[in-house]
C-alpha cells in the first residue's frame, strides 16, 4: 500500500480530506464490452488488483503490463458517509489519461477528456445511506489515434528512438473532500511589482447570498503582510491586495522571489456569510515576482537573468510519467538544483503540481510544455486547445512557471512551413495563452518554425562547443541561423525579422550518452567514452553558450536516462554520471550576456576571502566559524 500522498492541490488546500490512492479492483476490456454489459455498477470482471495511481503498464502498478490495452476499468468501494443539508462530497481526479467516465453506486457522475489535466465530480446526490460506496472509473486510451495529445507515450507496441511506454488510466492522485454548499473552486494570484500589490481572481460554487465578504490574508512567517475584506455578489471575484512593504524600494529582498531565494508568501482565503459564519476557508500560496523579456534578455523582477536549463521528461522507470512518490519530487528538484541548473523545461508533459510546489518552495524555473499530438487536423486543433487551457488555468498562479511552450519542433503541425492553416494555429496558440496570462513569455512552437514568439528557443546538438561558438559568435550569425536554415535543417523564425529585444535560447543542446554496456539500448546525439571526457566535452559545449553575450540562456539534454535515451546528467535510478560539484562549477560560471553575475561572482569571492582572514564583512555579525 502506497503512503498517503501529499495535498494533491497545493495551491487551494483545506483541513479535512480523505486520499483515495491505494488498492483498487482492476480489468482490462480489450473487446470494449464493459459499458454494454454493466460494469459501471461495480459487478464486472474486476479480477485484479491495482495500485492507484500507477498506470497498468507500470512496475508499481502490480499490473506491470506493457500491452496495448485501450481501455481499463477500476472499481473501489470507499467508506463515505452522506452529509447533511448544506454540505456537498466532491472527488477529484489528478489526471486519468485520456477519457474517463466515472460512476459511483451505478449513478453516473464525470465525464472528461484529456490525459493531463484534473476534474472533479460532485457525488454527493449519488451516495447510498450505508456509508460503503462503490466508485467505479473507465478509461479509454488508444494508441491509433495521432490526433490525440500523448506527448513521448509510443503509439507502437513497444518504445522505439526518443518515445517512451505509454501511460493508461489514472496517473495522479484520486481524492476526496467536504465542502458547503457555497464554496471556492479556484483561486489565482498574479503579482504586480510595479504596483506593489497582488491581484486575487476567485472564483465561487454559486451566486453568494447579498453580504457575503471574502476575506484575504497574506503572510511571511515573521509577521502579517497584507490583509482585506471585500464584499462579493458574483462568482468572479477579482479583489486588490494592497503590499506596503512593498513600496520600500531598499527593502524587497525577503518579499521577492527567486531562485536563490525562493521566498513565498503564504495566505489563507475565507468566504464569510452576512452572519459572520465561514462558509468555506483555504489556504494558499503565491510568489511576489515578475518575468518578461527585453534588451535581448529573460528578465526575473525586472532584471535580466541567464537561463541555466535542463531538460526533465518527469518519468520514472517504476511507476512511468506518475511520479514514485512525494519525495521523489522534491528529490528531482534537489537534483537539478545540486548541478547547478536555475530552472527546468518539462518536456511534453503537464506535471503534478506536487511537482511545481516543491520548484516553488526550493526555487526552480519552470518552462510547461503541452504534450503534443502527431497529426494536424480541427479534431486535434480541438484537443489541444481544450487540454492547454486546462493547464494554465490550473498552473498559472505557480511562480516557478515562467515560459508558456505550446507546441515542441512543430509535433502536430509536420508541414507548418508549407501550410499558413498551421501557422496560423500556432500564432493562434501564442495569442491564446497570452489571453489567458499576460504575465509571463510564450514561445510558439519551440525548437523550430516559430510563427510569434516572445523568445526564440533553437535546438542545437552540436557535438563541440565550437560548433556552437561559431554558429551563433555575433548578432548578425544569430540572425542568420534564425533566418535562413537552423541546425535541424528548418528555419527557426518563418515570419519576419527578429526584433533586437527577443532574446534568443538554446533550449536543447548537448544530449551526450556514455558509452553503452556490452548489450545495452541507448540513444544519445553523441557518445564519449569516459566520465572525464563527458566533462570535457560538456564544458566545452556549455561554455560556448555562456561565453556569448548575444544568448539569454540554454537548457541542457537532458537530467536522467529515460528508457533508451541513455544522455542524462543522472542515470535511470537517479544516480549521478558524473562528479556532481563538476557539474556544478561548469553551470554555474558567470555568463558574459548579463555582466551582472560577474559582478556577483567577484563580491562573492571577496566575501569569502575575507571572511577565510578571520575579518568581518561590513554589515555582518561575527559568529563562529
Amino acid at each position: 500500500m502506497p503512503e498517503p500522498t501529499a495535498y494533491p492541490r497545493p495551491q487551494l488546500q483545506r483541513a479535512h480530506w480523505q486520499d483515495l490512492c491505494g488498492a483498487w479492483d482492476f480489468a482490462h476490456d480489450d473487446t470494449n464490452v464493459g459499458r454494454r454489459e454493466g460494469w459501471w455498477r461495480g459487478d464486472g470482471p474486476f479480477d485484479a488488483t491495482i495500485q492507484v495511481p500507477y498506470p497498468p503498464e507500470s512496475e508499481l502498478s502490480g499490473i506491470h503490463d506493457p500491452a496495448v490495452r485501450p481501455v481499463v476499468w477500476y472499481r473501489r468501494v470507499v467508506r463515505l458517509d452522506p452529509v447533511g443539508a448544506g454540505r456537498r462530497v466532491l472527488v477529484h481526479f489528478g489526471a486519468v489519461d485520456y477519457r474517463a467516465e466515472a460512476w459511483v453506486n451505478g449513478s453516473p457522475v464525470v465525464r472528461h477528456e484529456g490525459g493531463h489535466t484534473p476534474f472533479h465530480a460532485d457525488i454527493t446526490d449519488a451516495l447510498v445511506e450505508a456509508g460503503d460506496q462503490v466508485v467505479v472509473v473507465r478509461a479509454e486510451d488508444p494508441v491509433d489515434d495521432p490526433a490525440q495529445p500523448r506527448g513521448k507515450q509510443d503509439w507502437r507496441p513497444a518504445p522505439h528512438d526518443i518515445w517512451y511506454h505509454r501511460t493508461t488510466g489514472i496517473w495522479q492522485p484520486v481524492w476526496c473532500e467536504v465542502v458547503g454548499d457555497q464554496h471556492l473552486t479556484r483561486l489565482d494570484w498574479t503579482p504586480d511589482l510595479v504596483l506593489g500589490r497582488v491581484t486575487l481572481e476567485a472564483e465561487l460554487s454559486s451566486v453568494p447570498v447579498e453580504g457575503t465578504r471574502l476575506e484575504v490574508r497574506l503572510t511571511r512567517p515573521d509577521r502579517v503582510v497584507a490583509e482585506v475584506s471585500v464584499r462579493v455578489g458574483t462568482t468572479a471575484v477579482v479583489c486588490t491586495v494592497d503590499v506596503p512593504d512593498a513600496r520600500h524600494g531598499q527593502e524587497p529582498g525577503d518579499l521577492l522571489w527567486t531562485p536563490e531565494h525562493p521566498n513565498l508568501l503564504d495566505a489563507r482565503v475565507a468566504l464569510v456569510a452576512p452572519d459572520g459564519t465561514v462558509l468555506d476557508e483555504a489556504t494558499s500560496y503565491l510568489g511576489y515576482r515578475s518575468v518578461g523579456v527585453g534588451d535581448g534578455r529573460f528578465l526575473l523582477n525586472g532584471r535580466p537573468y541567464y537561463l541555466r536549463l535542463v531538460l526533465e521528461q518527469g518519468y520514472w522507470p517504476q511507476s512511468h510519467l506518475a511520479t514514485p512518490d512525494d519525495d521523489a519530487l522534491r528529490a528531482e528538484v534537489e537534483a537539478a538544483k545540486s548541478l547547478g541548473f536555475n530552472g527546468i523545461r518539462i518536456h511534453q508533459k503537464i506535471e503534478d503540481p506536487r511537482f511545481l510546489a516543491w520548484c516553488d518552495r526550493l526555487g526552480l524555473l519552470v518552462w510547461e510544455e503541452m504534450p503534443s499530438a502527431y497529426a494536424f487536423s480541427p479534431t486535434a486543433v480541438q484537443r489541444v486547445v481544450q487540454e492547454w487551457t486546462e493547464a494554465i488555468r490550473r498552473d498559472r498562479s505557480h511562480p516557478c512557471i515562467v515560459t508558456w511552450v505550446p507546441l515542441n519542433e512543430s509535433w502536430g503541425v509536420p508541414t507548418i512551413a508549407q501550410d499558413p492553416t498551421q501557422r496560423d494555429y500556432a500564432t493562434a496558440l501564442y495569442h491564446l495563452t497570452k489571453a489567458l496570462d499576460r504575465t509571463r513569455p510564450v514561445t510558439s512552437n519551440d525548437g523550430w518554425e516559430h510563427t510569434r514568439s516572445d523568445l526564440l528557443g533553437i535546438h542545437d546538438y552540436a557535438p563541440r562547443g565550437e560548433l556552437l561558438s561559431d554558429r551563433y559568435r555575433n548578432a548578425e550569425a544569430i540572425d542568420r541561423a534564425v533566418g535562413d536554415r537552423s541546425p535541424g535543417g528548418r528555419r527557426v523564425l518563418l515570419e519576419g525579422e527578429r526584433s533586437p529585444g527577443v532574446p534568443v535560447v538554446v533550449s536543447e543542446f548537448g544530449g551526450l550518452s556514455l558509452a553503452p554496456q556490452e548489450g545495452e539500448e541507448w540513444f544519445g546525439y553523441a557518445t564519449v567514452r569516459t566520465a572525464d571526457e563527458y566533462l570535457e566535452r560538456f564544458a566545452g559545449l556549455v561554455d560556448a553558450l555562456l561565453d556569448n553575450p548575444e544568448i539569454a540562456g540554454f537548457c541542457y539534454t537532458q537530467l536522467t536516462d529515460t528508457e533508451q535515451e541513455r544522455n542524462g546528467l543522472l542515470a535511470a535510478d537517479r544516480t549521478p554520471k558524473l562528479d556532481p560539484e563538476r557539474v556544478r562549477a561548469i553551470v554555474e560560471r558567470p555568463a558574459r550576456a548579463v555582466p551582472s553575475e560577474e559582478v556577483d561572482a567577484s563580491r562573492a569571492a571577496a566575501t569569502l576571502r575575507t571572511w577565510a582572514s578571520g575579518a568581518r564583512p561590513p554589515g555582518r555579525p561575527n559568529v563562529s566559524r
